[in-house]
């Protein structure tokens, strides 16, 4: 019998590591995966308070380890040291790895900070890259595992005064269909997740802007600014994105790897 991403604990005893973990939608993602069965590497931003609640919550709500290693993504140095570290807690290393982790910068590009740019480039792919290349090794030994990277529609679509994002996330929707194609037949697949606008603080932060522009209620800001990119207009939901994730881990998708999974209420389709 085929196991899909509906039977609950279809990932019991499996490790997964979540880069931007401590909010968002790599803490939705995380959660998502710990229902399932999963211990959670958390990784991301966070007072030691956050991170002891996180912990807390997690081993309540799944009875399920929640490890937090602190690591900088944008340096090399610090994920090998990370990943060393990550190796003493699961010597079997890590079966599942969501590259999640990223900000954003705004600006011309002409005006564009050089700092800004290495920055995006380090922690939105360089650290993806080298996160692959050092957990995919263990991945093949143990014949399973799930790579997926949280890529945007900026993976897709291009936006003004996004430059080093948009490279970024086009870059690695290409580093997806690499790691795909060297891994496959292998048990380990890797695939990309790229949502539109997510209701997140982000997304709540121009909608209330515009209310306040246009006079508008927040229902009607949140309607017509969703409508400018999403034909359907609304956002996309945290555990939309979350249960795209548990599929894409699911025995249903073992032969879905290389792909670029668009949630986006229609964005790419106009």
């Amino acid at each position: 019998m085929r196991k899909g991403a509906a039977e609950s604990q279809f990932l019991e005893k499996r490790v997964a590591l979540v880069t931007g973990s401590t909010s968002g939608v790599g803490l939705a993602v995380a959660h998502g995966l710990a229902s399932r069965g999963c211990h959670i590497l958390l990784n991301g931003f966070g007072d030691d308070q956050l991170i002891k609640s996180l912990k807390t919550d997690f081993k309540s709500n799944y009875n399920k380890n929640a490890d937090y290693l602190p690591v900088d993504l944008s340096k090399e140095s610090e994920i090998e040291k990370y990943i060393t570290e990550v190796k003493i807690l699961y010597p079997q290393g890590v079966d599942i790895l969501v590259n999640n982790a990223g900000f954003q910068h705004v600006s011309p590009i002409e005006d564009f900070p050089v700092e800004k740019w290495n920055s995006i480039i380090a922690v939105l792919l360089s650290a993806p890259f080298h996160l692959t290349r050092l957990l995919l090794p263990d991945m093949r030994h143990n014949i399973w595992g799930r790579i997926i990277n949280l890529a945007s529609v900026h993976s897709i679509r291009a936006s003004p005064f996004k430059a080093a994002y948009v490279s970024a996330k086009h870059g690695l929707a290409g580093l997806t269909k690499v790691v795909a194609l060297e891994t496959a037949g292998s048990g380990v697949t890797c695939n990309a997740v790229s949502p539109g606008f997510v209701d997140t603080p982000i997304l709540q932060m121009q909608v209330k802007a515009l209310a306040e522009r246009e006079h508008l209620s927040y229902d009607e800001a949140k309607a017509k600014f969703l409508a400018i990119y999403h034909p359907s207009k609304e956002a996309v939901g945290l555990d939309q994105i979350a249960e795209m994730v548990v599929f894409l881990c699911s025995e249903a998708a073992s032969q879905t790897t290389g792909t670029n999974v668009v949630i986006d209420g229609g964005w790419t389709a106009k």
